[in-house]
C-alpha cells in the first residue's frame, strides 16, 4: 500500500534508515487502534532492529481508564504477532500535545510516561558508541551467515550437466539450506537474510562462479566476534563512564526549572499591552477568592497548594510548568495574590487557544513587581 502511494519501495527506505538511527518510535492512536496491513508491513521491515524500537500509545486522554487498559492489552497482543522477539517492547502511554486533557483521570500516569520517554531520548548520546558496536556485530554475523549460504550452494552444484534445474531446486529449497546451516554452525535464525529477498537475488546469479570456502577468512570473522568485540566493548564502556553526561537539550526537554511541575508575544498574552491598568485586575477578584481558600502563609501560597488548583485546568504539566515560570516573577518558589492571579490569567490565555510567550511581557508584570523582575534570576 505505502509503495503504491509513494511510488518507491517504502519498506526498503525504512530498512535503510533503521540501520542508521538510534531510536525507532511507532505511534498508535488509543481511540482508534487499528493496525493496518500496511503498518504491519512497515513494522516487519524493521526486523532485527527490535532493540531500537519503542511504542507510543498516543491520544490516551480520549478514553477512560477501563477502555485504555483494554486498548493497551489489544496493542500488546497485536504487536506480539508482528514483532517476533522474546522481549516485550516498551510502550509509553500519554497524550503528547499541549492542550487540556479530555479525560484527566490518568494525568499522573501520562506525565510519568512522558518524562520516561523524554529520559529515554535524552540518554541516546550516552550510548551511541555502544549501539554502533552492536550494529557492527550484526553486520559481521550477517556476513558470516551469507558466506555459509554461498558455500553451501556452490557445493551442491553439478560440475557439467543439469545446472539450471539444480539452481531452481536449490532456490526453492533455500529454507532447508538455512536449517542445515543453523544446525551445523549453531547460528540463530534471526541472523539469516530474509529468505524471499535472498531467493529473488539468487535467480540472477551464476552459482558456479561463487567462490569456494576460505577457512582463514571465516576464522578471522569468528576471532573478531569472540575476542576483538569483547575488548572493544570493554573500552567503549570505560570511555562512556569517563565522559561527562551528554543529554539532548532544548524544546520539550527544558523542564527542570518549572517549579512544582518539574517537567515573541502571542495574541492572547499581548492583550492589554496599551492599557494603563494591569489587564489581570479585571478578573483578579475571582482569582483572589480562590487564592484565599488555599491557606496562604504570610500572603503567599506554596507550590504544592498552587499546583492543586492549577491542575484543575487539565492542561499538561509541561504547559503548567511554563506558566509557573512566567508567574513566579520573583522566583521565590511561592505565589502571592498578584502572581497567582497572573498564573490564572495565563491559563486562560492558553485555554483560549493562544501560545504562551517565552518571557513575561512588561505589561503583564504585576504592578508591585515592576522594576524588580530580574531580582530572583
Amino acid at each position: 500500500g505505502f509503495s503504491r502511494l509513494t511510488g518507491y519501495d517504502f519498506a526498503a527506505v525504512l530498512e535503510w534508515f533503521a540501520e542508521r538511527v538510534d531510536r525507532i518510535i511507532l505511534l498508535f492512536d488509543a481511540h482508534k487502534l487499528d493496525i493496518s496491513d500496511e503498518f504491519s508491513e512497515v513494522i516487519r521491515a524493521l526486523k532485527n532492529h527490535e532493540d531500537k524500537m519503542r511504542v507510543v500509545l498516543n491520544k490516551a486522554d480520549q478514553i477512560g481508564t477501563q477502555q485504555l487498559m483494554r486498548v493497551y492489552g489489544a496493542l500488546m497482543w497485536s504487536l506480539g504477532k508482528i514483532i517476533n522477539t522474546p522481549e516485550v517492547v516498551r510502550v509509553y502511554i500519554g497524550s503528547f500535545w499541549a492542550h487540556p486533557l479530555l479525560v484527566a483521570d490518568n494525568r499522573k500516569l501520562f506525565e510519568a510516561e512522558e518524562q520516561d520517554l523524554f529520559g529515554d531520548i535524552q540518554s541516546l548520546p550516552r550510548n551511541a558508541a555502544l549501539r554502533k558496536l552492536n550494529d557492527l556485530i550484526k553486520r559481521a554475523r550477517l556476513a558470516k551467515v551469507h558466506a555459509y549460504i554461498i558455500i553451501s550452494l556452490k557445493k551442491e552444484m553439478p560440475s557439467v550437466f543439469g545446472k539450471d534445474s539444480k539452481k531452481k531446486e536449490l532456490i526453492a529449497n533455500l529454507q532447508e539450506i538455512y536449517t542445515a546451516i543453523e544446525r551445523e554452525h549453531q547460528i540463530s535464525p534471526g541472523d539469516f537474510p530474509k529468505i524471499k529477498k535472498m531467493q529473488e537475488i539468487l535467480l540472477n546469479q551464476d552459482f558456479n562462479k561463487f567462490p569456494s570456502v576460505k577457512p582463514k577468512l571465516l576464522e578471522a570473522v569468528e576471532d573478531m566476534l569472540a575476542n576483538d568485540i569483547a575488548r572493544l566493548m570493554s573500552l567503549v564502556q570505560q570511555e562512556e563512564a569517563a565522559m561527562p553526561t551528554q543529554t539532548v537539550k532544548g524544546g520539550a526537554f527544558e523542564g527542570t526549572r518549572n517549579g512544582p511541575f518539574h517537567h515573541g508575544y502571542g495574541e492572547g498574552a499581548g492583550e492589554g499591552i496599551d492599557d494603563l491598568e494591569w489587564i489581570v485586575t479585571r478578573d483578579k477578584p475571582t482569582y483572589d477568592e480562590i487564592f484565599f481558600t488555599l491557606s496562604p502563609v504570610s500572603g503567599k501560597v506554596s507550590g504544592a497548594m498552587a499546583k492543586k488548583e492549577m491542575v484543575k485546568s487539565k492542561l499538561p504539566n509541561t504547559v503548567l510548568g511554563k506558566i509557573w515560570k512566567l508567574a513566579d516573577v520573583d522566583k521565590d518558589g511561592f505565589l502571592d495574590d498578584e502572581e497567582f492571579a497572573l498564573a490564572n490569567h495565563l491559563i486562560k490565555v492558553k485555554l483560549e487557544g493562544h501560545e504562551l510567550p517565552a518571557e513575561l511581557p512588561k505589561h503583564l508584570v504585576p504592578p508591585s513587581k515592576r522594576g524588580q523582575e530580574a531580582d530572583g534570576e
